[in-house]
């Protein structure tokens, strides 16, 4: 058997052949994936009812911003120990119990009255979030040995369609629906989801991990530093583009408007543009990932997403940086996800819950720090701070492709 495989590696010039997929594999793939969906779907829901749950509040846009920042708090706090709880409980059983908490949580902001008690409830609401991101990007990791298909930009284009069915579906009834009813809706469709996803989630889970002769270095105990560096490497990568998606969510359309003089839908239009680039790259992510290999492909999104984000930046037209967003959209959509992917290949559910936390970092060092940086430069300018870091996240890449092992999936 050793043999074969060195036969198929060298046929395959290093890439595993995929696995067949057994029924039970692709139940659990649409069990992940309807996990993921739910997740940017109740995600989007709460962020459209912000404006309302604002003024329900009373909270002014310094308390509100100390309140959101509950969010990010409890996602971090949590991400650590969820790797752990993966490893003790099992991907599956903490993922269900993750979006369970997500789902009845999110009923609690519309109930509050204070921007201190929209904080503390937001708090319960974000460690359920990185939580549930966490343990179901372990359990993708876990499918991705099983299958040895690199498909977890799917699961992430699931994330952004979720997202994007949130966000259409929160704009159509946030004028008819009160906050406490539309979230209590999302909160019986998140249960739901949960119920059914779960119970197939646990019944199907991923076989004992096949042989992967060439990872094996990495689990001794020669390489165990070497392993735990290579996970940061991936969150770092993580967090120089997760910094970008954060800041274009907040600054790109205020640079169309105020900068280059755009209407309010061709304002609207730029994030859209870069969101739907997003769902693209990230749809066709396995493909990019199967046919060039992990380690090529975060350089090329690299590369692209500098040119994108520069484009964006100092373009001097609208609809010209509008081009620059989509490219941009499309050079970031599968850098996060793959690094993610790889640190979990890596670490397991410890370097999973590692890369998301230094991640997840970027995205909430993004905004502010565009917006320091506006105050003292200028925004076109703040925001080639973007493709800076886009670029070092290539750099990053392309200085350790040899530790990527790019045809493992």
């Amino acid at each position: 058997m050793p043999t074969l495989n060195k036969i198929r590696m060298a046929l395959t010039g290093d890439r595993q052949v995929p696995a067949p997929a057994g029924p039970h594999l692709v139940r659990l793939r649409i069990a992940l994936t309807a996990f993921f969906a739910m997740d940017g779907f109740l995600f989007a829901g709460w962020v459209v009812r912000i404006p309302a749950i604002k003024a329900q509040t009373g909270a002014g846009a310094g308390a509100l911003g100390l309140a959101l920042l509950g969010v990010s708090a409890g996602a971090v706090a949590f991400m650590m120990i969820t790797g752990r709880l993966c490893r003790r409980f099992g991907s599956a059983a903490v993922t269900t119990a993750s979006a369970a908490a997500m789902a009845l949580s999110i009923v609690l902001p519309p109930l509050t009255h204070s921007a201190t008690a929209l904080g503390l409830v937001l708090l319960v609401f974000g460690a359920a979030y990185g939580s549930l991101n966490v343990a179901m990007n372990s359990a993708a990791v876990d499918l991705i040995s099983a299958l040895r298909r690199p498909v977890m930009p799917s699961f992430h284009a699931a994330f952004s369609l979720g997202g994007m069915l949130g966000a259409g579906l929160g704009g159509l009834i946030a004028g008819s629906l009160s906050p406490t009813v539309h979230l209590l809706l999302l909160a019986a469709i998140g249960l739901l989801v949960t119920a059914v996803a779960g119970r197939a989630l646990r019944a199907h889970r991923a076989p004992a991990v096949p042989e992967r002769l060439p990872a094996t270095e990495q689990t001794r105990p020669r390489g165990a530093g070497r392993g735990r560096r290579m996970v940061l490497v991936f969150g770092l990568i993580a967090l120089c583009t997760a910094y970008g998606e954060g800041a274009m969510a907040d600054w790109g359309a205020l640079h169309l408007s105020q900068d280059l003089a755009a209407g309010p839908g061709t304002a609207a239009a730029g994030y859209a543009v870069f969101a739907l680039a997003m769902t693209i790259g990230r749809l066709t992510g396995t493909t990019v990932v199967q046919r060039f290999g992990a380690a090529r492909a975060l350089i090329a999104g690299g590369t692209t997403a500098t040119a994108g984000l520069l484009l964006g930046a100092l373009a001097p037209t609208a609809w010209t940086a509008c081009a620059g967003f989509a490219v941009a959209g499309l050079g970031l959509a599968n850098i996060f996800p793959i690094a993610i992917a790889r640190a979990g290949e890596t670490g397991g559910p410890d370097g999973v819950a590692v890369a998301s936390t230094v991640g997840y970092g970027g995205m909430l060092l993004g905004p502010p720090a565009i917006g320091f940086l506006a105050e003292a430069v200028g925004l076109p300018v703040a925001l080639t701070t973007l493709a800076l870091l886009a670029a070092v996240a290539a750099g990053i890449a392309y200085a350790t492709r040899g530790a990527h092992h790019t045809g493992r999936p």
